[in-house]
């Protein structure tokens, strides 16, 4: 003869049971378990807060490009680790009267996290940001049809950034290839262009004491012009000026451009943490942007 269950029993399992399901059906979270167990493009370790700051765990190798149909040449930065798969890439160009080694730090700090990293010489030092982003469509176009790392490159995964005239031209190349999964632009410089119908995820990153792209005339007009239906964040550094996007690096740059192109290049939701509520302390003068819908 089976016993009954007392009316206390009953009632704890019923408790349980819907603070179980509570939890499941919480906004995102059967999502973000979903996209925890099934992502197959994650790399490398759960991030934290110092470890973004830092290079990751991959091994990586660089290839030196000569020139080609559309730039100047540049290298290739690959992490050498074969039983990951695919990788996504970035390109990425420096800014006006600056060499290709102005973005060379992205490069190793990219690499390292997982990503294949393009550093891109415009055909001239002196083209425009309309002439770099040729550049860099150009240079995707390079690494993944032509170059020697083509096949540890998923082609549906590609991502653009640059610094100055280069992060104009970054967003110029998310204007005109709404496939590019996500742009970095810092320190952005660009005339003439409005950007109200990028529909990539675009970070832009000012400096408060940029003389040459100001974040009030560049970088911030740029952000409110993206819709706001858009995924874009707006980060205004503090005490630093026009050159922290080149040869100088800044960590929480650093770290939020890794953060970007992991969310929306390798859809890794691990990352939506240093995105919202985002950046803060005495570095970051501003920060704002939508969260990940």
């Amino acid at each position: 003869m089976s016993k009954s269950r007392s009316p206390h029993s009953v009632v704890a399992t019923l408790l349980a049971t819907f603070m179980v399901l509570a939890a499941l059906l919480a906004p995102g979270s059967v999502g973000r378990a979903l996209a925890a167990q099934e992502n197959p493009y994650e790399r490398g370790p759960a991030p934290t807060a110092q470890n973004i700051t830092e290079d990751g765990p991959f091994a990586y190798a660089t290839a030196t490009v000569p020139a080609q149909s559309g730039f100047a040449g540049g290298a290739i930065y690959y992490p050498t680790d074969t039983s990951q798969g695919t990788f996504g890439a970035v390109a990425a160009v420096p800014g006006f009267l600056t060499p290709v080694d102005d973005v060379a730090w992205m490069g190793p700090r990219l690499a390292s996290h997982g990503f294949v990293v393009f550093t891109i010489e415009p055909n001239s030092r002196f083209e425009f940001p309309s002439g770099r982003a040729a550049a860099l469509k150009a240079g995707l176009t390079y690494l993944t049809q032509s170059s020697a790392v083509r096949d540890r490159v998923d082609p549906t995964r590609l991502a653009v950034a640059g610094h100055s005239m280069g992060g104009g031209a970054a967003l110029e190349a998310a204007l005109k290839d709404p496939n590019l999964k996500a742009a970095v632009a810092l320190q952005p410089w660009h005339t003439g262009v409005n950007f109200s119908t990028v529909n990539v995820p675009s970070m832009i990153v000012g400096a408060e004491n940029d003389p040459i792209a100001s974040p009030a005339s560049h970088a911030e007009p740029f952000y409110e012009q993206i819709p706001a239906a858009s995924e874009k964040a707006y980060l205004n550094l503090a005490g630093v000026g026009h050159e922290v996007g080149g040869v100088v690096t800044n960590d929480t740059q650093s770290s939020m451009m890794l953060t970007w192109l992991k969310r929306y290049v390798d859809n890794d939701t691990r990352y939506e943490p240093f995105m919202c509520p985002g950046p803060s302390g005495s570095s970051v003068l501003e920060y704002r942007g939508t969260c990940p819908g």
